[in-house]
């Protein structure tokens, strides 16, 4: 079995995608929600969270019950006898999807995502680079894009896309040091317009523009910036992004120095989404 929740949300055995069979929106967010803590329990308290907020129905726990055994109905189109049963556990207090190996996108995504910051921790910007592009790879799209969510998948799926943004900066921090500013470009313009408050971005885009030979456009992006900030936030730049700019006006040579990359780091100070 496989199942994807970087993306669309997918159940795929023999045949095809089983989650075509679950069409009904709480259902699959309750199937969502467990694949998100896969191996671990989920509190009934949590899922009814999920499916009803503050005011449940009296009648929560046993249709919470009927969800379960729908999904488990599913499993078992696609799983030989009783399996069902032993992947969808009933648990004291809840409920666990006991996931193998490699089944789940989210937990290969994680394993490359850490073993790519181990990398970047040693220096070696090469191997980091390779291994954060292939856990990017994994995703499919915005994750769970196609679940109704509910106030406790909307907290899940906020913390799994800030941490993709933050390993796109660092992968792409990590290509910059590399010098391979114009493989970085036509993804970062497709991630500084999708992300316009966004310093760390906009500033790695801007250095990668100037590095590129494109300093009227690099300066174009600070504009773009500062004007995206006025208007939304009535702010100005940070120091950081200032001091870009004035580094880009002037042809600072510290800008095309792979080891100098203040400007674009993660972690600096003054990000802004």
């Amino acid at each position: 079995m496989n199942y994807h929740v970087l993306g669309p949300l997918l159940v795929r055995g023999m045949p095809g995608n089983a989650i075509d069979q679950l069409t009904a929106p709480k259902p699959r967010k309750v199937l969502a929600l467990l694949l998100l803590h896969a191996n671990r329990v989920v509190p009934v308290d949590t899922l009814i969270a999920e499916l009803w907020g503050s005011e449940p129905p009296a009648s929560a726990q046993t249709t919470l019950q009927t969800y379960i055994l729908k999904i488990r109905r599913m499993l078992t189109a696609v799983l030989a006898g009783g399996a069902a049963s032993e992947v969808l556990v009933t648990a004291s207090g809840g409920y666990r999807f006991n996931v193998g190996p490699g089944e789940l996108d989210l937990h290969g995504y994680e394993h490359l995502a850490a073993e790519g910051r181990l990398a970047l921790g040693a220096g070696d910007d090469v191997k980091g680079a390779l291994l954060l592009g292939q856990a990017l790879a994994m995703w499919q799209g915005d994750a769970l894009v196609d679940v109704r969510l509910g106030p406790v998948l909307q907290v899940e799926v906020q913390r799994l896309e800030e941490g993709r943004l933050c390993l796109w900066r660092q992968r792409i921090e990590a290509e910059l040091r590399l010098d391979r500013h114009q493989a970085a470009l036509g993804e970062l313009g497709w991630l500084a317009a999708r992300h316009p408050l966004n310093e760390d971005l906009q500033a790695q885009y801007m250095v990668a523009l100037y590095r590129a030979g494109r300093r009227t456009d690099a300066l174009e992006a600070f504009h773009r910036l500062r004007g995206t900030l006025q208007t939304d936030l009535g702010l100005e730049p940070s120091q950081r992004i200032q001091r870009l700019q004035h580094a880009m006006l002037t042809a600072d040579p510290s800008l095309d120095d792979t080891d100098l990359l203040e400007a674009t780091s993660p972690g600096a100070a003054g990000a802004r989404r």
